[in-house]
């Protein structure tokens, strides 16, 4: 199965599981200098169809459930979801939304881990990502690989 694991932000942590390998890394979505603030939403939609075509045909999308977090960072996670969500109708994938709280207790026992604590559960599993947003993506992964039985750990 393949699966895009998506922690998304302006700066867009992602995972991806196909040909029995998982990849990670960071889409920056931030808007150059003289662009509206709603092309962030044009390149990653774009972005989406990129890693469909790279995947060979994205079956699932897990995601990071979008709550009140307060003015923009809402509005972006929830404007990026939308574009989630369309690409998903058009592409016929499933999608799969994981709340914050019930990822860091999948991941570490507790519901209120910090940035650090989930970093550090990554990397001991071997993943040897570069931030949070890499972290909080591949945990995403790791979470819908275990609940469609893919073995990873």
């Amino acid at each position: 199965m393949n699966i895009l694991a998506l922690d998304q932000a302006t700066k867009c942590g992602w995972a991806a599981y196909y040909r029995e390998e998982v990849y990670f890394g960071v889409q920056d979505l931030t808007p150059k200098r003289g662009e509206s603030a709603g092309m962030r939403y044009l390149r990653f939609g774009g972005w989406l169809h990129e890693m469909n075509d790279i995947i060979g045909g994205i079956k699932l999308i897990v995601h990071e459930q979008p709550h009140h977090r307060g003015g923009s960072a809402a509005q972006v996670a929830i404007g990026l979801v939308t574009k989630i969500l369309e690409f998903s109708a058009k592409n016929g994938c499933e999608v799969l939304p994981v709340h914050g709280s019930r990822l860091k207790k999948w991941l570490t026992g507790k519901g209120n881990a910090s940035k650090a604590e989930m970093i550090a559960e990554i990397k001991k599993r071997g993943y040897a990502v570069k931030d949070d947003d890499e972290a909080d993506a591949v945990a995403l992964l790791l979470y819908a690989a275990e609940k469609f039985g893919l073995g990873l750990k």
